[in-house]
């Protein structure tokens, strides 16, 4: 049921190159993820200038999602015949040109297509870049930059969320959407010089057809992909609605713009520690599921600490609520790292990696388009964010439950891999 890495394809056939191929694809990863983070510390200024509620605001941070929610396992399993990087040149175009576009929207309709259009261009490029680092690397560095590849979303986020204010405070929303997309068309450049491409031909036309249709029908027939896709939803559902919605929080309670977005970046690069520890960690043997549980549980009291009573007079230091999403994001990042490696360990077959790839990010996508609007539900409902730290402790627990399943059928087939292992 494991799946082995595939050799490395680092040969003659890559140039040499100053910056290492595998580190620029995971940079693409990061560029493409900035859209997602873009609209976070912008959310006041688009409230005031097309009139956004704060339920249009949480659709708006979840429609990026959409492409990857209702294609995420199709796209997956068509990978290898398109070629991951193919793959994300075309989504950094598509992201440039949606970016370009939003920048000049005049109302909230247009500017949730355009994030939808977003959405498709993310999944093209973060969808393919596993694939890509995997061709790039040695088997024995996978590990590590897989952890590295996990901490592209923080990373981005918390970039965002530094740069936004600043941007938006001097030029205005438009221009920190039509900035972004300048970006992307330099990054789009520098993955194509840096990076040549994969096979083609025939050996990659033969991956279509029938035999995409049979590693489709096997990923979703077997049951871990289906445990790690719906653990990754319960983790990037509530990373995305606390760290999305942070400088909202932070902008009623008073706090400046500026302030907010430093806090808040600080809060998404602290899940940088949690996704490159635990590469390190597996790397050394560390059992995956042990990483997960311990994430999942400090995720779900953390948010308690941070929100419980926010607003309504509860006696917890400000400080001590910082703290705690720090916490927050610092443990929950054992989380994504690992699963990443879950997922090629229990993919049907060498041959469904892609397609199991893609169904987790189809599930994250899910997570991260129904976590924000049901923290901003429970919000309006009670009239602040004093009890949304229900929301996100409901998704810990099931992750815990999800954790526990996986850890028992890694159990099942231990043994079974260690007897193909001892086979000549």
């Amino acid at each position: 049921m494991r799946a082995t890495p595939a050799t490395s394809h680092v040969s003659s056939e890559l140039p040499a190159a100053r910056f290492d191929p595998a580190l620029v694809a995971i940079l693409a990863g990061v560029c493409a993820a900035l859209h997602v983070g873009k609209l976070p510390p912008a959310i006041t200024a688009l409230q005031a200038a097309l009139g956004l509620s704060l339920m249009q605001a949480g659709f708006l941070l979840s429609l990026v999602q959409a492409a990857g929610m209702a294609a995420g396992v199709a796209f997956g399993a068509l990978a290898d015949g398109l070629g991951p990087r193919r793959s994300m040149l075309f989504g950094l175009a598509i992201l440039a040109l949606a970016s370009a576009l939003g920048g000049a929207a005049d109302d909230a309709t247009t500017l949730m297509v355009l994030r939808a259009a977003e959405g498709f261009g993310f999944l093209l490029v973060v969808l393919a870049a596993p694939a890509l680092v995997r061709r790039l690397v040695a088997p024995a560095r996978l590990s590590k930059m897989l952890g590295l590849w996990g901490a592209y979303m923080p990373l981005a986020t918390a970039i965002a969320l530094l740069a936004g204010p600043w941007v938006i405070a001097l030029a205005g929303w438009r221009v920190w959407w039509w900035g972004l997309a300048a970006l992307t068309v330099a990054m789009a450049i520098w993955l194509a010089a840096a990076v040549t491409a994969g096979p083609s031909g025939p050996a990659m036309r033969s991956q279509t057809g029938p035999r995409w249709v049979a590693r489709l029908g096997s990923t979703l027939a077997a049951p871990g992909p289906w445990l790690v896709a719906m653990a990754f939803a319960m983790y990037s559902g509530q990373w995305l609605a606390v760290i999305g919605f942070l400088p909202t929080v932070y902008a009623e309670a008073g706090v400046a713009g500026t302030v907010a977005g430093a806090l808040t970046a600080l809060a998404a690069a602290a899940n940088m520690i949690g996704n490159i520890a635990a590469g390190r960690l597996l790397h050394r043997g560390a059992p995956p599921t042990r990483l997960m549980s311990t994430g999942f549980v400090v995720m779900g009291l953390a948010t308690a600490i941070a929100f419980a009573g926010f607003g309504a007079g509860v006696p917890i230091p400000a400080g001590l609520r910082y703290g705690a999403v720090l916490m927050f994001s610092a443990f929950g990042g054992l989380i994504p790292a690992t699963l990443f490696v879950l997922a090629m360990r229990v993919a049907p077959d060498e041959g469904s990696i892609s397609a199991t790839v893609g169904w987790v990010q189809q599930w994250s996508a899910l997570g991260q388009f129904g976590g924000p609007p049901l923290v901003a539900w429970m919000a309006v409902a009670t009239g602040g964010w004093q009890s949304t730290w229900l929301v996100t402790a409901a998704f810990s627990l099931l992750g815990l439950l999800l954790t526990a399943g996986i850890a028992r059928l890694l159990a099942a087939d231990a043994p079974t891999r260690s007897t193909s292992s001892a086979k000549p």
